[in-house]
């Protein structure tokens, strides 16, 4: 018990000490405080710096991606290969559909764990339908932003 009131005095006088320390001492930024004394050279060379005019640097432009014929083309092949892709997948699901119909044997399937699981056959083509013309307005969207920004078009077709 005597040291926790030994440990508490001793901190209760640091830290009144440390308050009357820095009253002591001089503030930071005024120890040099005081007049200065100005020459006519001084004032020359401050006219000399009046006188210069800064130079003004361009600012470097800021990439702009819809400016950039190169991500247009990059962006539309990865468009047009989604395109393709959905538009296979319609057809496979079509032809399965087809092929269950007039009962042929057919080598493919139709996908029951796919993201978007359909109850019905007509479900399913509408949700396969639903994605090529998702993918298709993404792509025209593309070409009309393009075509805003003046991008040639066929920079979106590859050429």
């Amino acid at each position: 018990m005597i040291r926790y009131s030994y440990a508490g005095i001793t901190l209760g006088l640091i830290s009144l000490a440390i308050p009357l320390r820095a009253a002591n001492r001089p503030h930071a930024g005024t120890e040099h405080q005081g007049k200065v004394v100005w020459t006519n050279d001084d004032l020359d060379k401050l006219h000399d710096l009046d006188d210069e005019e800064p130079t003004a640097t361009p600012a470097p432009a800021a990439y702009l991606r819809t400016q950039d014929p190169d991500w247009y083309a990059a962006r539309a092949t990865n468009l047009r290969g989604e395109l393709r892709s959905r538009q296979a997948q319609l057809h496979q699901y079509q032809q399965a559909l087809d092929d269950a119909r007039t009962l042929k044997n057919s080598t493919g399937g139709i996908d029951l764990v796919a993201e978007d699981f359909a109850i019905t056959p007509e479900a399913g083509i509408a949700i396969l339908e639903r994605r090529v013309r998702e993918t298709q307005s993404e792509l025209e969207a593309l070409e009309d932003l393009a075509r805003r920004n003046g991008i040639a078009p066929g920079t979106l077709r590859g050429q």
